[in-house]
């Protein structure tokens, strides 16, 4: 698998559907952060509002509730801390507080939160953003990559003349991204053309983040082994033991 990071995930929100990444308390979270450490995890992506449709929509101070003490405590372990968020307000505060990356969700759209990239310097997870509107999804019978390398082509040109560094982004194809009630064997397919032309993200010469599955079944497991065949830099992982596990039967075969 080359030189991956892997970023363990933890969920302080209560609404994730990955029941076992939730931790609601500081005590729960250093708990899981270190538990993912020893599993083979560089870094924790830390997250306390949910992006699905099953979520509940909060406000900042409800945001950063349910965050604050978590950040304090898992960055006195030393690693790579981001938060994925995409209120510019909360993730100012996680890196007074000592995280050290952005999971910028928003994918950069927010000027605040360009602003923010730009002032701290830190590493910054960009993800490609599709949209909820049927006509920008119209891409994902094709192929999705005609669409997603223009709009990092032009959305990396707005970044760098906002005063942030180009070797300070990292690219997310935004395979973890979908419309509500999309079928899964619609968004297998889109994710199985992105993954098996993921090289020609390579274009950008910047790393690649994927947000990689924590189930395995009904064809999940063949996403990741494209993966880990291909290659990539960053997985934001829930499972990085089933990560791991799937790479070494990959070098042995």
């Amino acid at each position: 698998m080359g030189e991956v990071k892997l970023h363990g995930v933890i969920n302080a929100s209560h609404d994730s559907l990955a029941h076992f990444s939730i931790a609601l308390t500081t005590e729960d979270a250093l708990s899981r952060a270190k538990e993912l450490i020893q599993q083979g995890c560089v870094g924790i992506d830390l997250g306390a509002a949910g992006s699905t449709q099953y979520a509940d929509r909060i406000n900042t101070d409800e945001e950063w509730g349910r965050l604050e003490g978590k950040i304090e405590a898992i960055s006195a372990l030393d690693i790579e801390l981001s938060i994925d968020t995409w209120n510019p307000e909360i993730m100012e505060r996680a890196l007074d507080a000592g995280a050290n990356f952005m999971n910028a969700s928003d994918g950069l759209q927010n000027p605040s939160m360009i602003d923010l990239a730009a002032d701290r310097e830190v590493p910054v997870v960009l993800p490609f953003l599709n949209g909820d509107d049927p006509k920008s999804l119209e891409f994902i019978n094709g192929d999705p990559l005609e669409t997603i390398l223009p709009w990092f082509e032009t959305t990396l040109e707005k970044l760098e003349k906002s005063g942030i560094k180009k070797d300070q982004l990292i690219l997310d194809p935004g395979t973890g991204f979908g419309p509500a009630d999309w079928a899964w064997e619609e968004r297998f397919k889109f994710q199985e053309r992105i993954y098996r032309n993921l090289e020609r993200l390579r274009i950008f010469e910047l790393p690649i983040y994927i947000a990689l599955p924590w189930k395995m079944e009904d064809g999940r497991r063949e996403l990741l082994d494209i993966l880990l065949e291909v290659g990539f830099d960053y997985g934001r992982t829930h499972v990085p033991k089933q990560v791991l596990d799937a790479s070494s039967e990959i070098l042995e075969k």
